[in-house]
């Protein structure tokens, strides 16, 4: 499976807007890393100026749908999105394998 990073661009008030709708969009995202789908989602900060969400699958699809259906999108929060492939080079095994993986070729 591939990784689809879902950018955000917020609008510049977005810390004064967000109150109404942080508590679905949290949801969504809860909801979407317990079906593995999201794997890493976070604000962009200092200033806040949108996030980063980090899905993986078969396609973009599922990263898009989220986006069409976040309450910060319908509610005009964030201003752009988009969806990009992401290739991980470093990081995408289980951890155990990372850590040998490192030690093995530190040495």
């Amino acid at each position: 499976m591939a990784y689809y990073a879902l950018f955000y661009e917020a609008v510049s008030d977005f810390i004064a807007r967000r109150g109404a709708y942080r508590d679905e969009h949290l949801r969504m995202a809860r909801d979407a890393f317990a079906r593995g789908e999201l794997v890493l989602a976070g604000a962009l900060p200092d200033p806040p100026a949108g996030a980063l969400l980090i899905f993986q699958g078969d396609g973009p699809a599922v990263a898009e749908a989220f986006a069409r259906q976040d309450p910060y999108v319908k509610n005009g929060l964030i201003t752009n999105w988009r969806v990009r492939n992401w290739t991980v080079v470093v990081g995408n095994e289980p951890r155990a394998v990372q850590v040998e993986k490192a030690a093995t070729e530190s040495t």
